[in-house]
């Protein structure tokens, strides 16, 4: 690990679990929540987009004979999924900035 790296775990480590706002080498940001880290990766809880909800079984119409829209069964109308994991290479991470959770 070079000084920068050293610095970017560090940084991540010292965050664990809070809301952040990270940039990347290409100058892409994005907010989300440190959920994990080891020597090579980050791990995001990144919040889903409206229009990427239906992607994640909250759709009504695959119903299978059983089941009502709204009882809790995951892909039967339980309830939406508000976060999508995303992994980023701790080399590709430039600057980490702390956000309030309101």
């Amino acid at each position: 690990m070079n000084n920068d790296t050293k610095h970017m775990y560090e940084l991540c480590k010292n965050h664990m679990h809070s809301y952040v706002l990270a940039q990347t080498t290409d100058g892409s940001q994005f907010d989300g929540i440190i959920t994990g880290l080891d020597d090579e990766y980050v791990y995001f809880a990144v919040p889903i987009e409206n229009n990427e909800q239906s992607h994640f079984g909250n759709d009504n119409s695959r119903l299978f004979g059983y089941g009502y829209p709204g009882f809790g069964f995951p892909g039967y109308g339980g309830p939406r999924r508000r976060f999508r994991r995303f992994v980023l290479p701790l080399v590709a991470l430039t600057a980490l900035s702390i956000l309030p959770w309101y």
